[in-house]
């Protein structure tokens, strides 16, 4: 089906539906001239050979655990503290940092890192139908196969705590697994707290992934291979739609994709939340300020309701095959693991890959070599697993 023919398809959604709309695609984050010239510089040397990545880092490199930092995280980790952005969250010592400053920032980071563009067949910001209004979303669909003609269609929702990030943040990552894994994307911009806290997220998400289903045909998809998943939040986003539309009696994801959810959202402590609490990106006040703005009113403000901590669902069972992945360096990586266990406990199909060397949030550190090499191992697995 080619553009202009989808295009008249979805121009013309059935009455009593959410009609399809194209938007104007939002306007990437203003890059400046010595960002650009530092971005320049810091891709070449993260290219440059280990020994020289680590004496630019400024120490020796980091082992913890029995893992090894990889050489380029570290060297990255130094030109984010050069930058001021070592962390997610700016520390600030007069109170809790700006919500929209803060979103600047994080948007102004992932326009640096990412200055050169993975080429796809097609992108277009589209409007669809959320739980309480239309939402934001980009579709991406792949170059032309000779192979496929209704490629499978992958439901994405982003990183950042359930505050940050939206489909500009999350741009490359998206064109990555859209060109490699031969999948249409649908990245979504859920409603953000503070805003709108929990579980303002998590309806939106389920509504979104309900109205993939429902218009992948229009869209040019396999409507039997619709996969759901994201990264950290929008990971645990992942695993709320598919608790719910399990339950529910589907549609059900083809498949969940989990990059280093958030399984438990409880005080509960692990060996890695201590491990890696400071020094690796996502730091312990980071992840209070997000748990704060998320959980901000809800009625189980403790985080243990199953469709913000998946670890804690009562029953497992009978959900699709899973892809996991956790990052050796991450606060959350015990947990994640242990998430994956007890989804094989129950009788589900997990496939479990901790990926060395790297920290949370890697998939928007592609320009470091490791953890573009990880993306695509990941674009991998998501391609095998919908093509069974």
């Amino acid at each position: 089906m080619s553009s202009s023919e989808i295009e008249a398809v979805i121009r013309s959604a059935r009455p009593g539906t959410a009609r399809i709309e194209e938007l104007a695609p939002l306007p990437a984050e203003a890059v400046s001239v010595a960002d650009r010239f530092t971005a320049r510089i810091g891709r070449r040397l993260l290219h440059a050979p280990s020994w020289l990545r680590l004496f630019l880092s400024g120490k020796p490199q980091v082992r913890i655990d029995g893992e090894k930092l990889d050489p380029g995280i570290q060297l990255a980790l130094r030109f984010l503290r050069l930058r001021g952005v070592g962390t997610l969250v700016p520390d600030s010592r007069h109170g809790s940092p700006d919500v929209a400053d803060t979103r600047a920032r994080v948007r102004r980071t992932a326009a640096a890192f990412t200055l050169d563009k993975t080429g796809v067949g097609d992108v277009r910001d589209i409007e669809i139908a959320g739980a309480d209004g239309p939402l934001r979303a980009r579709h991406y669909r792949p170059l032309p196969s000779s192979t496929c003609d209704t490629p499978p269609l992958l439901v994405f929702f982003h990183g950042g705590g359930y505050v940050l990030g939206d489909v500009n943040t999350h741009d490359e990552p998206c064109r990555m697994l859209c060109r490699h894994a031969g999948v249409q994307v649908l990245s979504v911009d859920y409603r953000l707290a503070p805003e709108h806290p929990f579980p303002a997220g998590v309806d939106d998400a389920v509504a979104a992934f309900r109205w993939a289903v429902a218009h992948a045909s229009a869209l040019g998809a396999d409507a039997n291979r619709v996969a759901v998943g994201g990264d950290s939040a929008g990971a645990t986003l992942s695993t709320a739609v598919t608790g719910i539309t399990t339950r529910e009696g589907g549609p059900a994801p083809a498949l969940q994709l989990l990059l280093y959810p958030s399984a438990d959202l409880t005080e509960a402590r692990t060996p890695s939340d201590d491990l890696f609490a400071e020094g690796f990106y996502l730091t312990e006040h980071d992840r209070q300020w997000c748990r704060g703005h998320y959980l901000s009113g809800a009625v189980n403000s403790d985080g243990a309701d199953p469709r913000t901590s998946p670890a804690l669902a009562e029953d497992l069972s009978g959900l699709p095959p899973t892809v996991l992945i956790s990052a050796a360096f991450d606060p959350l990586r015990d947990e994640d693991e242990a998430y994956a266990g007890a989804l094989r406990a129950a009788g589900n199909r997990v496939v479990l890959q901790r990926m060395p060397g790297l920290i949370h949030g890697f998939l928007n550190m592609t320009v470091v070599p490791s953890a573009r090499d990880a993306v695509l191992q990941i674009a991998g697995m998501l391609r095998a697993g919908l093509a069974e």
